[in-house]
């Protein structure tokens, strides 16, 4: 029996993402070369790209895999947010490694979201942040259109992150 808070489980792995929810979509180059793919694979997959961004995790597991539950907590004192998820798919491919999780009760949202890292022909390694969400307590309704402004900008600052925790690699 799933334990997430929607229905459209894996919809920002096989796409199109559902309509009724707000959508995010952000790219950005983390490196170049096999080493750099493998280095931002396993920060990504490893929780470490997302404790380096500032947020609190606490995973089930050593890294994502389905079903592994996950709480995300940013935030000080008692302005602290967290998001329990679960883990919805993984991917650990030659050239593509990632994964995506959803909402599961008390999130403040309700959706899925994926963070995948691509080695394309040309050497260049990609990172890609696909969402979609909507708000699921009163808190998240309240703060109304500065929600998917804050996930863009949360977006952007993984990106910058993992460029900055390759190129340390």
């Amino acid at each position: 029996m799933s334990t997430l808070t929607y229905p459209e489980a894996g919809a920002t792995r096989l796409g199109p993402l559902p309509e009724g929810y707000n959508h995010l979509h952000h790219r950005a180059v983390v490196g170049r070369g096999r080493a750099d793919f493998e280095a931002a694979g396993a920060a990504v997959t490893g929780w470490r790209m997302h404790r380096a961004a500032g947020a609190r995790v606490n995973a089930s597991a050593p890294q994502a895999e389905p079903g592994v539950a996950v709480e995300v907590s940013a935030g000080v004192g008692r302005l602290r947010v967290s998001a329990p998820c679960e883990v919805v798919w993984a991917a650990y491919e030659s050239h593509r490694t990632g994964f995506a999780y959803g909402t599961r009760a008390r999130h403040p949202e309700c959706g899925e979201e994926s963070f995948v890292v691509e080695l394309v022909d040309d050497g260049t390694v990609w990172f890609t942040v696909t969402a979609f969400s909507r708000p699921a307590s009163w808190y998240a309704r309240l703060a109304g259109p500065l929600v998917p402004l804050a996930q863009h900008w949360y977006a952007r600052r993984l990106g910058k992150v993992l460029r900055k925790t390759v190129s340390a690699a």
